[in-house]
């Protein structure tokens, strides 16, 4: 199973959190703690501004009523690393696999302000032991205050500081979901998760630093923000009519919005694939069935599919299709057809099926 290095909990839930009160420190000085190598030895971090480590979080009060606008993070003018910026911080060696440290594409569920934001694109996690005797060891501020240096001096602003309870484990799904898909996360009381966001030339890059649990450990997660380059090819209506000719069902791939029933621009040529399937056997009719994950909660997920099966019978209708021919269903994570456990899996599991009715 796949280390996961932050606790996700579902977007969908908008979990009110409560802003860390602990006060900002004034770092001392230090030749023996640099901040996090960004990027290649050719490549250093600019140094940090004077206040760098206490760029101040935004106030709960103020986010509390609105969602959180990534445009409201001023754009970075600092010469950036290549991704993920940083180096591991000196004498600390990584407890992952190369394989679980990248990602092409993922999501992660991110803090911002006080609330859970899911954000998809490539994804970097790293995740260190602090009190290691082998190695060099670090204090949760210690570790917490390298990486905000490193990041301030890259033009990031923290956009959240939360002690984790076990709410967030709670509207997660429980402890149980959490182990089975998610082993290894901070999701319990006491650790403490600091949000960055870097903006510049349009790109969106968020950071989550982690530190907590026994024994004390630090993780880092780098996300760049971006579209997922689907991989698979869409079935025109010849092969959905073959499909359903031979099984009354077939699976479709379609793009939505994170956490949203909205079609995403590329779904368009799906929609069209449908369109003409229908038109070319005007007896047909069909069932359209939303599935999902099981990222989130089992309740707003089957709110969510349907939601998104409600979705394609809305552009069909909008296309000519009669309204009556097609009806609608959301199941959630109920019928899985793939293991949970890992993201392929996750991603053949959030599909539209086609299924033909009387």
């Amino acid at each position: 199973m796949r280390v996961r290095s932050l606790v996700l909990v579902p977007a969908v839930a908008l979990l009110m959190l409560a802003a860390c009160s602990r006060p900002a420190e004034t770092p001392a000085a230090t030749t023996e703690s640099p901040a996090p190598s960004a990027g290649t030895q050719d490549t250093p971090a600019p140094t940090p501004p004077a206040d760098a480590s206490t760029t101040p979080a935004p106030d709960a009060a103020a986010t509390a009523s609105s969602e959180f606008d990534p445009a409201s993070v001023p754009e970075s003018t600092a010469a950036l690393p290549p991704f993920p910026f940083f180096k591991a911080p000196e004498g600390l060696v990584s407890t992952l696999d190369d394989k679980d440290r990248n990602r092409s594409f993922d999501r992660e569920h991110m803090i911002a302000g006080n609330k859970i934001v899911a954000v998809e694109g490539k994804v970097f996690v790293d995740r260190f032991q602090l009190t290691n005797a082998e190695q060099r060891v670090y204090s949760d501020i210690e570790f917490q205050r390298n990486y905000a240096d490193a990041i301030a001096a890259l033009g990031g602003v923290e956009i959240s500081r939360t002690q984790y309870t076990g709410e967030v484990t709670d509207a997660f799904g429980g402890r149980d979901l959490v182990d089975k898909h998610y082993d290894g996360t901070c999701a319990s009381d006491g650790c403490e998760n600091h949000t960055y966001l870097i903006r510049q030339g349009g790109k969106e890059y968020w950071i989550q630093v982690s530190t907590g649990a026994i024994p004390l450990h630090g993780q880092v997660a780098v996300l760049e923000r971006q579209a997922m380059a689907s991989k698979l090819a869409f079935l025109d209506a010849s092969a959905m009519k073959k499909a359903i000719d031979a099984s009354g069902h077939v699976a479709l791939y379609i793009n939505f919005d994170t956490d949203k029933a909205t079609l995403r621009p590329d779904s368009a040529a799906v929609i069209d694939e449908i369109r003409k399937l229908l038109e070319g056997d005007p007896a047909l009719k069909l069932s359209i069935e939303g599935h999902t994950d099981s990222t989130g909660t089992a309740e707003r997920n089957r709110v969510l599919s349907g939601e998104r099966a409600a979705a394609v019978r809305t552009a069909l209708v909008g296309k000519g299709i009669d309204g009556a021919r097609l009806t609608t269903r959301g199941f959630g994570p109920d019928k899985p057809v793939a293991d949970n456990g890992s993201e392929d899996g996750r991603a053949k599991n959030r599909r539209v099926e086609l299924v033909k009715t009387p």
